[in-house]
C-alpha cells in the first residue's frame, strides 16, 4: 500500500511499515515545514493515505469538504514509539482496502473507519 506520513509521526511508524513492504514517503525526509494543505494535495496527488496525528486534517475533510485518498489518525499518545509502530501496522494489514477514502482514527483498543463519500 501507497502512503505518506507527516512530520509529527514517530519514524518507527514509517520504518516498519517500510519493513512490511508498503511504499511510504515520510514529509521529514523531503519537505518538512510543507503545510497540512500542502501535504493533503500531494497525498491526493500521489494517490496515498495519509498517515498523522493531526486533527487539523478532520477539519479539512469534514468541514472544508476536501478530497482525499484516506486518512489515519493515530490516537495512540501514551505508547512508546515501538508499540505504536506495532499497532499501527497491525491497523494496516488488517484493514487494508476499507482505509482508501475512509478517515481512520486509531486509539488505544479502538479502530474507527468512517467513509467519506
Amino acid at each position: 500500500m501507497r502512503f505518506i506520513a507527516d512530520e509529527g509521526v514517530d519514524s518507527q511508524i514509517v520504518n516498519k511499515l517500510r519493513e512490511e513492504e508498503h511504499d511510504v514517503l515520510y514529509v521529514v525526509e523531503f519537505d518538512a515545514g510543507a503545510s497540512d494543505n500542502d501535504i493533503l494535495n500531494f497525498a491526493n496527488r500521489e494517490d496515498r493515505i495519509l498517515i498523522t496525528r493531526d486533527k487539523d486534517f478532520g477539519e479539512l475533510v469534514f468541514r472544508m469538504k476536501k478530497i482525499h485518498s484516506g486518512i489515519i489518525l493515530n490516537r495512540l499518545f501514551q505508547f512508546d514509539s515501538d508499540k505504536k509502530a506495532e499497532i499501527v501496522t497491525e491497523v494496516v494489514n488488517k484493514y487494508k482496502e476499507e482505509l482508501f477514502g475512509s478517515y481512520t482514527v486509531i486509539q488505544p483498543g479502538r479502530v474507527r473507519i468512517k467513509k467519506i463519500e
